[in-house]
């Protein structure tokens, strides 16, 4: 028989694995085994334009006007950012802002609050 986990909600020894996530059937809670060798120096360190670190959930705040590809607006200098989240590759902030909607930023143009 496999050695699959319990049930962390319910202790239910009637898991099944599915893909990367684990499923208790009678619960119907899900989640993903997180492995020892995930640690956070596999991580890759976001920092704002003054060198601050950067979290999910952090509120920040544009430092210079920043043009809105695909549209006429302006992101304005000051805008506050509530609610970020960081996300892999050339755009590190995924938001959205009031009056413009989801946006992808880059932690160059951004000071932590």
């Amino acid at each position: 028989m496999s050695n699959l986990p319990s049930c962390p909600k319910c202790n239910s020894v009637y898991t099944y694995e599915d893909g990367s996530l684990f499923i208790c059937p009678e619960c119907a809670h899900e989640w993903a085994l997180v492995l020892e060798t995930d640690n956070i120096e596999d991580q890759k360190i976001i920092k704002d334009a003054n060198g601050n670190v950067l979290n999910d959930g952090d509120t920040v705040t544009v430092i210079k006007d920043l043009k809105v590809k695909g549209s006429s607006s302006i992101l304005k200098i000051g805008t506050k950012v509530k609610n970020i989240r960081l996300v892999e590759g050339d755009h590190d902030i995924d938001c959205k802002i009031d009056g413009f909607g989801a946006m992808k930023l880059k932690s160059e143009f951004v000071k932590k609050v």
